[in-house]
Parts: C-alpha cells; sequence; structure tokens
C-alpha cells in the first residue's frame, strides 16, 4: 500500500523514472522522416549570417524571404522569430542614435515606408503567422486574436496553461498577420521537451500555440473548436476532466486535459531545412514550397535557440515547432491513457499479493525466476504498448516495486534461514565440526542415517602416561589442563580442514576428505601432526612455569599420533535417538593400532604406507613392517622424521645406516643387524634408542625360533 501512496503522490524522482523510460523507447524506435509531409524549415543558418551580414537582420531581408515564399504558394509562412522592437536599421531609426548636428542634417531624408511598413506589407500579402512569447510577469500587449473559437461541452479555459503575461510583435507587424501564436516550448523539469500544449490562457482569452494557427491559416480556416468532457459523444460521468480533442479545419487532434500533445520525435535531418541564402538567392525551385508549411527561424548556436528532446540534446526551436506540425498532419498519436495510473497501481497490487503468497512456498531458483520475470514482463508489455499501439504505460516504477517486493521477501526468508541455521549451529557446533555443520545447514537430508564409503586420511592423537599427570591434578585443574591441551591440537586439525570426529577423555579421533573433499588430504593430515607435536614445546614451557609457581613438580607432556590412509565408511552413525557423524571401517582400527606403536617404538608420530605413498615431499623414515589381524598382505610404517628434531646433514647420515639394518633384520643376519643398531643409535644421537631398543629385543627373542623360510620380518599386531 506504501508504494501506491507514492505512486499516487507522484514525486519527482516517481515522475523522472517514467519520463526516462518513455524517452528510452523514443531512442529505440524513433520516428523515421517522412520527406513526403508538407513542412519545411527555412534556416538562417551560420552560412546565411556569414553571407547577410550579423543578426539580427533588417526587415528588408525579412520581407524578400517572405515574398519568395509567396511567389512560390507557400500554404503558411510562419516565423519562429519574436520582432518585438523596430528595426534598428531603418533610416529613421538610424537618425534617432546620431549626434543632434548630424541628425538634424538627415531629418527631411527619413520617410515612408520604413522597414518594417515594407515587411508589414509583404506579411498581409501572405498567408503569414507571426508568434508571441507568453510570460509569467503580468502585461496587457496590444496583439488581436486572429482565431474564433468554439466549444463542445464544458469550458476548457480551467484546464489550460494560464499566463499573466505576453511579448509581441510590432502592432504594425501583428495587424499584417493572419495568424498569431505562442512559441512557447515549455520543457519538464530535466530540461526535456516532451509534451506540447497547443493552447494556452491568457487572462480570458485563449491563445492558440504557433503549431496550430500555422496549421489553420494554411488550411484557411477561421475558427478551432475545443471539444472537452461532457460533450455529445464523451463521457464524463457529470465531472469536468478538460479537452478530449480539438479540430483544426479538416484535421481532429487528441489532447490531454490541458490540450497538450505528447510528442513521437524523430531525429534530427538535414532535408527538412532550406537554407535562406539559398532561398533569397533563387536556388530553391517551387515544389520545395508550393503547398507546404514554411516555418522561419535559426539553428545557428549562437542564438540560442535550442532544446533538448528525447532524442537530441540540442535542437532548433524552430525545428521542434515543424515535428509538432508533422506529429498531427501525419496522424500520429502518442498518448498516455486516463486510465494508466489505475491500472499501473491496480497491477502493483496484484503482482506485489501473487509473489507475497508465492514466492515464501517457492524453491530459491524459482523464486529468484518469478522476482526476474514479473519485472521483465511488466517492461516488456510497456515496450508493446507504445511499440505497437502508441500508448504510454509506465513499467519502471512498477518493475521497481516489484524487485523491492521480491528483495523484501528474500532479506525475510533469508532472515528466516539463517535463523534456523543459527539454532543448527547453536546445538551442533559443540558435538560436529564446523565443516560438517555447514554441511548439513547445506543440506539438511545429510541428517538422515547412513554412510558413504570414501578414502579418508584418519588420526588418532593420544596423551602419553596420562594416568600418572591426572594424579597430580585436582577435577578443576585436570579440566583446564584438557581445555588447553585440546584446544590448540584442534585448532590445528580445522586449520588444515580436518573433521574432528569425537574426544575420548585425553584422545582425539579426527579424518580428512569428509563431509567436503580435500584432495591433498593426506598431506594436510601429516602436517597436522608435525605441528602438533610443535606445538607440545609451547604447552610444556606453559604448564611447566605454573607448576614452578605452584610448587609442584613438573611431568612433561607427550603425545602420540598415528595416521593412516583407507576406505571407510562414513556419515551419520548411531541409533534413531542418537548419532554421531563419523567414521568406521578396518583403517580405523588400524590408526588406532598405529597410534599404539608410538608408545613402543617411543616416536611422537607414526604413519601408514598408503598416507606415505600420496605424499612424495615428506620426509620419513620406514620404522617397520606390520601385519595386522585379518589381513594376509603386511603394511610398511613409517615415522615423520620432521618431528625429531635432525637436521639435514644428520637425517642424511642416519637414513642408509637406518635401511642397511632394516634390510638385514629382515634377511636374519643377527650378528650384523645388532652391528647396525649400535651405529644407529650412535647416529640418531639417542632420539631413536627407544625404537632401536625394541628390536634389540626382539632379535634376542628371534635368534631362538623357528622362523619360515619366507618370513618377511612383518611384525604381528595383535593388540593396541
Amino acid at each position: 500500500m506504501l508504494a501506491v501512496f507514492v505512486r499516487g503522490a507522484d514525486p519527482f524522482f516517481v515522475q523522472a523514472l517514467r519520463l526516462i523510460a518513455f524517452d528510452s523507447y523514443q531512442r529505440l524506435a524513433p520516428q523515421p522522416y517522412d520527406p513526403d509531409l508538407p513542412v519545411r524549415v527555412v534556416d538562417i543558418d551560420p552560412e546565411s549570417i556569414a553571407r547577410f551580414g550579423q543578426w539580427p537582420w533588417p526587415r528588408t531581408i525579412m520581407r524578400d524571404l517572405v515574398l519568395r515564399l509567396t511567389e512560390r504558394n507557400a500554404a503558411a509562412v510562419t516565423f519562429d522569430i519574436l520582432f518585438a522592437e523596430a528595426d534598428r536599421t531603418s533610416l529613421e531609426e538610424v537618425v534617432k542614435r546620431l549626434p543632434p548636428d548630424q541628425a538634424h542634417r538627415l531629418q527631411g531624408t527619413a520617410g515612408s515606408p520604413t522597414n518594417d511598413e515594407l515587411f508589414a506589407a509583404a506579411l498581409k500579402a501572405a498567408p503569414a503567422v507571426l508568434p508571441i512569447i507568453l510570460t509569467g510577469q503580468a502585461s496587457s500587449p496590444a496583439f488581436a486574436p486572429k482565431a474564433g473559437f468554439a466549444f463542445a461541452g464544458d469550458d476548457p479555459k480551467p484546464f489550460l496553461w494560464a499566463f499573466p503575461g505576453a511579448e509581441s510583435n510590432l502592432p504594425v507587424l501583428d495587424a499584417a498577420a493572419k495568424g498569431i501564436g505562442s512559441m512557447n516550448l515549455f520543457p519538464n523539469r530535466d530540461g526535456v521537451v516532451r509534451q506540447i500544449p497547443l493552447f494556452f490562457r491568457f487572462g480570458d482569452r485563449i491563445v492558440p500555440s504557433l503549431a496550430a494557427e500555422a496549421l489553420r491559416v494554411a488550411q484557411g480556416a477561421s475558427t478551432y473548436i475545443l471539444k472537452s468532457s461532457n460533450a455529445s459523444g464523451e463521457t464524463a460521468f457529470g465531472q469536468k476532466t478538460g479537452l478530449n480533442s480539438v479540430r483544426i479545419g479538416d484535421i481532429e487532434i487528441a489532447t490531454d486535459a490541458a490540450g497538450a500533445l505528447t510528442l513521437k520525435f524523430r531525429q534530427s535531418n538535414p532535408s527538412a531545412f532550406i537554407p535562406a541564402w539559398k532561398l533569397l538567392a533563387g536556388e530553391v525551385d517551387e515544389s520545395q514550397i508550393a503547398g507546404r508549411i514554411i516555418l522561419i527561424g535559426t539553428s545557428t548556436p549562437g542564438l540560442l535557440d535550442l532544446r533538448a528532446t528525447p532524442l537530441d540534446a540540442a535542437l532548433p526551436g524552430v525545428e521542434i515547432q515543424a515535428q509538432i506540425i508533422e506529429h498531427i498532419l501525419a496522424g500520429r498519436r502518442l498518448t498516455r491513457p486516463d486510465y494508466a495510473l489505475a491500472a499501473e497501481q491496480c497491477l502493483i497490487i496484484a503482482l506485489g499479493l501473487l509473489m507475497a503468497l508465492t514466492m515464501s512456498r517457492l524453491t530459491p531458483g524459482w523464486a529468484a525466476g518469478l522476482g526476474a520475470l514479473l519485472p521483465v514482463t511488466v517492461i516488456v508489455c510497456g515496450w508493446i504498448s507504445f511499440r505497437y499501439w502508441d500508448l504510454l504505460f509506465d513499467p519502471v516504477y512498477p518493475s521497481l516495486v516489484l524487485l523491492l517486493l521480491t528483495a523484501g521477501i528474500t532479506f525475510y526468508i533469508y532472515r528466516q534461514v539463517e535463523t534456523q541455521r543459527a539454532e543448527v549451529r547453536s546445538a551442533f557446533r559443540r558435538y560436529l565440526a564446523p565443516e560438517v555443520v555447514e554441511d548439513i545447514i547445506a543440506s539438511p537430508a545429510k541428517l538422515a542415517l547412513g554412510g558413504e564409503v570414501r578414502e579418508l586420511t584418519l588420526m588418532f592423537c593420544d596423551v602419553r602416561d596420562f594416568t600418572s599427570i591426572s594424579e597430580g591434578l585436582t577435577a578443576s585443574e585436570l579440566t583446564t589442563f584438557i581445555n588447553e591441551l585440546m584446544t590448540p591440537l584442534s585448532d590445528i586439525i580445522l586449520r588444515e580442514r580436518g573433521t574432528i570426529d569425537k574426544y575420548m577423555g585425553d584422545a582425539i579421533m579426527a579424518f580428512w576428505n569428509a563431509p567436503l573433499d580435500v584432495n591433498d588430504h593426506a598431506q594436510r593430515a601429516c602436517r597436522a601432526a608435525i605441528a602438533m607435536v610443535g606445538e607440545m614445546a609451547g604447552l610444556n614451557r606453559e604448564w611447566q612455569e605454573k607448576a614452578r609457581a605452584a610448587g609442584r613438580p613438573f611431568i612433561p607432556v607427550r603425545i602420540g599420533i598415528g595416521i593412516n590412509t583407507g576406505q571407510c565408511c562414513v556419515g551419520n552413525l548411531g541409533s534413531k535417538q542418537r548419532f554421531d557423524y563419523s567414521a568406521i571401517g578396518d583403517e580405523v582400527n588400524v590408526t588406532s593400532r598405529l597410534e599404539g606403536l608410538t608408545k613402543l617404538y617411543g616416536l611422537p608420530a607414526v604413519a601408514g604406507e598408503l598416507t606415505v605413498n600420496q605424499c612424495p615431499d615428506l620426509s620419513v623414515l620406514e620404522l617397520d613392517l606390520i601385519r595386522v589381524k585379518g589381513r594376509a598382505q603386511p603394511t610398511r610404517i613409517f615415522g615423520l622424521a620432521d618431528v625429531l628434531s635432525y637436521s639435514a646433514s644428520e637425517l642424511a647420515h642416519l637414513r642408509p645406516l637406518h635401511e642397511e639394518f632394516l634390510q638385514a633384520y629382515r634377511e636374519q643376519k643377527w650378528d650384523e643387524t645388532e652391528m647396525l643398531i649400535t651405529r644407529c643409535r650412535k647416529a640418531s644421537a639417542g632420539t631413536l634408542d627407544t625404537y632401536y631398543a625394541v628390536f634389540a629385543a626382539r632379535i634376542k627373542m628371534l635368534r631362538g625360533a623357528a622362523l619360515r623360510l619366507d618370513w618377511d620380518g612383518a611384525f604381528a599386531l595383535t593388540e593396541k
């Protein structure tokens, strides 16, 4: 309803949008120039001024123009030039401006006829029309109307544009002319001329426009017939609604209530112009003049008779007068119907209700389509009405209202969706990784039970000797410790686009490549493991300072991380009453076992073979060949060299010794293996002592065992 009220008030910005649309219509389909229409402009162009001298010209030249046109049988000679002052080039006017002694000597030479009288004589013998200018300042010019007026229906005067004053020509010239009309052109507030009144009110008199007078004189008519509301055949339901049409001679013209036309403009065309110098030089054929309405004016920019139209930024005023006459003679109609406003408001209400009732029930795609389709339809219908029926319906304001309604409804729906999403986030963010929450918000159907099989990289992270650590802490301190430990480790996992499956006391289970695809999931998991081990150094320093401040012993906190890659089932798993987004499968169990091996080997992180294969740039040391229960093929496991704090040179020295050690071990060369263990311990600077001690103990056990000939050195992994 607010939109309907604003349209009824019709503020300037609404008018401006409407006018821009109507101008755009005319630019898209401008009216072509028709050379057969009997209208021409005698143009006082720059070349004519260069030939005959500066403006204003002597009235004798203007007389010659009229004589040439009369000789060539012009239907009407219409001036778009006001002759309000006497000709300064007349001898008597020159004498007035001379010094007294010179004026006295020439006094007897001035006589009749004057230049103005000569001009008046030519006007009297021609079908001449002169202009007046209506003004806002009260005045009483001495000009007599040349035409009569007959009314059918209500008095049209209250609806006409009214002016208290006017500027007219010299009385001798007005008396000689066959017609007198207003040359006023009234632009809209943006300076563009669009509507042309055919009649005005000056006091109690009706004054025709210059174009209307030219048409009347050209037809030899004496009277205008103005048909208003409540005339015979006109239905106004008793209301006074102003003018409906005007008859000028044999031509009937439909107008708006104020007697104005909305002009269907054409672009300026040189073919419509006859240079004044050519006419005076006798170089214009009679066929270009005879039977035509001739308007005399100027296109010279310096004379400032330029106006803006929907098609031209600067069009001579005389050409606009010519286009008015062309518009009428061609029978063109460009009207905004009386019912246009009501139709547009009903359209706004109907389409607004349609959108309000349907958009909230549609999918976003269909809602967006409807929101775009309706304004486009309104614009297309407005264009069709103009192009084929010459009707002006405003497409901009209804379209703008529909777009604003679309935006408002979309915003309302968006707020509802965001509120629901916020509720989902609030409910699930404590249990699921942020990516999982967003995935659920984007696809609520994924909340259903079930999963999919896909390749994941899994991680288990556990705190070493957690029982010993927790024994020295109160429940509150233990909670604080767990939070301080899990928060930075979780941040690292999430930063690497991992999904935290669950917290299990002092342990974390996480995985990569679900629910969102992560192409480099193995590399990200390894980077996360390296960063988590590095984070522990800073955390231990903080806890050590706190323990020292509290006066209690400090036990360094170490973590063990197992990483493995393989096919798993991932999705919403559990019961109908409670379920979690989690991963299950044999690879999950293997990953848990790898995390357990970090205790056995005394290493911070152990990775599976498939994980390492997907990380060609990762620096690793092969640790062992393990056989998981239920699998025939053994799996190689690796330690991440980046968590062992070796320099590049130290690692380069250790790696070949380590590889020789594993090769000798698998070939059952126990003595050589023990010798290589000693060398490796020395090269590893004690970092891998626990690892090598495991193999030293294993060799002692294997020396007395009866091994099969195809023994591959695999270690059977039977428990965590």
